[in-house]
């Protein structure tokens, strides 16, 4: 496929070249469809299927009856779960970052005397602990 097809609007295409996709790099199938709707459904290839070879991600749509509005909603799904995962890609390396911040940051002055005190408390308790002896 060397270009999206013309069913996609242009500002559908704006956000898959916002998103660094290139059209070639995507399959698309055009397949029966599944479930109720007796003889046409199984003799129609109206359900579209689409996937993004690169990232692996996969739409398939059977909303409608017709193909061409099929092949509309998946390519609009396709570009959702493509800016999806970006996104949850660039939550979890900000959540990282704040974690590792949070982690070697500086103590309080009172997270540091609460941690002197418990230190403190715990050595009072073992040193009241005798010297096992070692006879039978």
């Amino acid at each position: 496929m060397a270009d999206f097809p013309d069913l996609v609007e242009a500002p559908l295409r704006a956000r898959f070249v916002s998103l660094g996709v290139r059209p070639e790099e995507v399959d698309e199938h055009f397949v029966r469809g599944a479930g109720a709707g007796g003889q046409k459904i199984n003799k129609t290839s109206s359900t579209v299927w689409l996937r993004h070879r690169p990232t692996g991600v996969e739409v398939r749509c059977q909303r409608e009856r017709s193909q061409s509005v099929n092949r509309l909603l998946a390519w609009s799904e396709l570009a959702d779960k493509l800016a999806w995962r970006r996104a949850e890609a660039a939550n979890r390396k900000q959540a990282e970052r704040e974690l590792v911040r949070r982690q070697t940051r500086q103590k309080s002055r009172g997270q540091k005397a609460r941690m002197i005190e418990g230190k403190k408390h715990r050595a009072k308790h073992k040193s009241a602990r005798g010297r096992v002896s070692g006879e039978w």
